[in-house]
């Protein structure tokens, strides 16, 4: 016969019972591990999704005493299927801004942002779209800055009308840079990126591949990435391929997230 020993810890030695809670979505908690806190955005077997204030997501296992809620050490538990529960919806839009569900779309500022081309314009769409309607900001596209000049003059901007710029390879020396410091002014803000195509601003990894290709100087860049990774040579199918798999602003690289956040800002500041 098996022999079972005593359990001979003192009892104020033993652990004492902690609440159990389920893991509800928005839920804010902190993993003492690490020290990140976070909101609760998934649950699955054995593990939990929390979101921190910046966007940022870990998963941590569901272990007994594994998280602290207001201080307290609790064990979080899967919660409970309900079968009349109604499907969530996203509490952030695709630039990671709070979602506010059921929001008319504002009339349309005096104010604007230009972007280089349709693919410039198709991109910011597809990220700030949400945002973009609820502030009342119109997104044009200039095909090409040489005609920036002429568009700023004529638009005229103002106090109760600035206009914003996104500029593709907006590097210092480039002739770029210099229509861009011709036409800023209180009034209108011109910013950009350093990649040479708005292609490049969408990361690898998000596309599938390990890095955007290096395409000869005097090539035309798109035909020569399409050739590099072995696309057929359609740049239009390319980049309908490329933005289907833009799902956020997870999927775009810091460089371009920061300039359009800031030309948002401009536009929409109060005079």
């Amino acid at each position: 016969m098996r022999q079972y020993s005593p359990d001979l810890t003192p009892p104020w030695k033993k652990p004492k019972p902690v609440p159990e809670v389920p893991a509800e979505p928005g839920l804010v908690v902190e993993e003492p591990g690490t020290g990140f806190c976070g909101a609760v955005i998934r649950c699955e077997a054995g593990t939990v999704t929390l979101e921190d204030r910046f966007g940022k997501h870990r998963v941590f296992p569901l272990e007994p005493r594994g998280f602290l809620l207001e201080g307290r050490v609790v064990t979080l538990t899967r919660p409970a299927p309900s079968p009349n529960a109604t499907p969530l919806r996203p509490t952030r839009t695709a630039s990671g801004s709070v979602a506010v569900p059921g929001a008319r779309a504002r009339v349309a500022r005096a104010g604007r942002i230009y972007v280089e081309g349709r693919h410039d314009a198709e991109l910011v769409e597809r990220v700030w779209g949400d945002d973009l309607r609820i502030e009342g900001v119109v997104v044009e596209y200039l095909e090409g800055i040489d005609d920036l000049p002429a568009i700023v003059t004529e638009f005229s901007p103002g106090p109760d009308a600035r206009l914003g710029v996104l500029v593709d390879h907006l590097v210092p020396g480039s002739k770029e840079s210099r229509i861009a410091a011709s036409v800023t002014s209180d009034h209108a803000l011109v910013l950009g990126h350093p990649y040479i195509d708005i292609w490049e601003a969408v990361k690898p990894s998000s596309v599938g591949i390990r890095s955007w290709p290096r395409v000869p100087h005097g090539q035309d860049w798109k035909t020569g990435v399409c050739r590099a990774l072995g696309w057929p040579e359609n740049t239009g199918a390319a980049w309908q391929h490329i933005l289907s798999r833009v799902h956020s602003y997870k999927d775009l690289q810091p460089e371009l997230l920061g300039r359009v956040e800031e030309l948002i800002d401009f536009v929409t500041a109060p005079h």
